[in-house]
């Protein structure tokens, strides 16, 4: 099935397609019209003049509107999950549970807007004031560019979609070249809903042309990009004066105490580390075990990662399926041969067909390994021996990523200092960091991004403050 431009509500089409292959089999799942700089313009022009009717639309339009996105996706679930897991190899079953998420974003950011609101000033607190009737109120910035990735193809798009439509905006959305049809198929229901605003929405498909029109052009007020932190850091150079949310890399570690419940530990790093074969920001890479817990940790851990089914993504019973590309999968494997190389061991025989790769466990890493120090992106996890949790702490915090960390103990005290003293935008107790809930405000320090999404936090981001004063 083609993917189409929409240039606000109008579809449309080019003669220069471009074939989306699935990850799994090779076969042509979808086609996308190649989109160039001059598209990408029309479309922003188009996103600009719909900013007044966004802007005068009621707060009951627009969260009608969301919500009915979301009743006509759940009608859809079936289809719209086996696009994801055709274009990007997902295991039908999270694929499924991507599209549950997506409908709890939209619905989420609809019912959050209701009750955002401004508030009261009392301007005479202060020697210097008066008394006067002082409040502010948030209202759209305008124009919203959104850039999308593979990992999560329809609910990163709601992630953006939904606060900035709801919040007023006017959208130009440039999803991810491996999913094309995916966010065709979830645009089309804002565009067609009864409730939509005219051209509040347009879709544009490319890569680094189509990226560098929309980051570059005086008309957006947001930009809003999940991706690489090198993608990152050409926004931050070439967007100028305008608001940028990044959402980019990750390099998740936990901390496994003595005291924790060591089998709960071992099957959520499992999951933590494995699912979605290993491609989420705040996938677990590095597991940091108490000494004295380590070899029983360990053994769990291979035995709950045995336990994971590898296959076709088509099977209901899947955990992982392929990796996006070719270049992923040979990626990861020339991780575990140059770990293994500095003296890493295999829990589990490294194992590659084609664009399956085995989940890996690694043992007897150290702190100076490429496989610890970089963000891997694939189902590979790295165990690390250390004395206890002040052994721990700067190990953790020693990367230039801080996106999610967490800790497996029962000991209140380092509960407390993990909160406190681990450097990173989210920490999880006895659970796995990459737990993410959607209501949550989601973002990290340092290269890890800038700005938090969420629905409540987005909508913050994607709205302007207007200070009014009635003297």
């Amino acid at each position: 099935m083609q993917a189409k431009i929409f240039f606000g509500s109008q579809e449309a089409t080019k003669e220069n397609l471009s074939e989306r292959q699935s990850p799994y089999n090779g076969d042509v799942v979808s086609t996308a019209p190649v989109c160039d700089a001059a598209d990408t313009k029309k479309a922003l022009r188009i996103a600009q003049n719909a900013t007044k009717a966004a802007r005068a639309s009621t707060l009951a339009q627009r969260c009608n509107w969301l919500l009915d996105v979301a009743a006509k996706l759940k009608e859809q679930k079936e289809d719209i999950a086996k696009t994801i897991t055709d274009e990007v190899g997902k295991p039908i079953a999270f694929a499924r549970v991507e599209v549950e998420r997506c409908i709890e974003t939209i619905t989420l950011s609809a019912e959050t807007m209701r009750t955002m609101h401004g508030e009261t000033i009392n301007t005479d607190a202060m020697n210097s004031g008066k008394k006067t009737i002082s409040f502010f109120r948030r209202e759209p910035v305008g124009v919203v560019a959104a850039i999308t990735p593979f990992n999560f193809p329809l609910n990163l798009v709601a992630h953006k979609l939904g606060p900035a439509l709801v919040a007023g905006n006017t959208v130009v959305l440039k999803p991810t070249p491996e999913a094309p049809l995916t966010a065709y198929k979830f645009a089309k229901l804002f565009v067609e809903s009864e409730y939509a605003i005219k051209d509040a929405l347009s879709v544009v498909y490319g890569d680094a042309e189509v990226g560098s029109a929309l980051i570059t052009s005086e008309i957006p007020r947001v930009i809003s990009f999940t991706g690489s932190v090198p993608v990152g850091e050409i926004i931050t150079k070439n967007a100028g004066i305008k608001k940028v949310g990044l959402e980019l890399g990750g390099n998740a570690a936990t901390f496994v105490e003595k005291s924790a419940d060591l089998a709960l530990a071992a099957q959520r790093c499992a999951l933590g580390a494995f699912v979605n074969s290993g491609q989420v920001c705040i996938s677990l890479q590095r597991i940091y075990v108490q000494a004295e817990v380590y070899d029983e940790f360990a053994s769990l851990m291979a035995e709950e990662t045995k336990k994971l089914k590898v296959g076709s993504p088509y099977d209901d019973e899947t955990f992982m399926g392929p990796l996006i590309d070719d270049e992923a999968a040979s990626r990861a494997m020339g991780w575990v041969e140059s770990a293994i190389e500095e003296g890493a061991k295999p829990l589990l025989p490294p194992h590659r067909e084609g664009r399956m790769f085995h989940p890996c466990v690694m043992a007897n890493v150290t702190d100076d390994m490429a496989i610890v120090c970089e963000e891997v992106f694939a189902p590979i996890v790295s165990l690390v021996k250390v004395s206890d949790f002040d052994d721990a702490l700067p190990r953790m915090n020693n990367s230039p990523y801080g996106l999610q960390f967490s800790v497996f103990t029962n000991d209140l005290s380092i509960t407390n200092r993990a909160i406190d003293d681990l450097d990173a935008g989210g920490i999880v107790i006895n659970d796995m960091p990459t737990l993410r809930f959607d209501i949550q405000p989601y973002g990290g320090v340092k290269l890890s991004g800038v700005g938090r999404e969420g629905p409540r936090f987005a909508i913050e981001e994607m709205t302007e403050i207007k200070s009014v004063v009635i003297c």
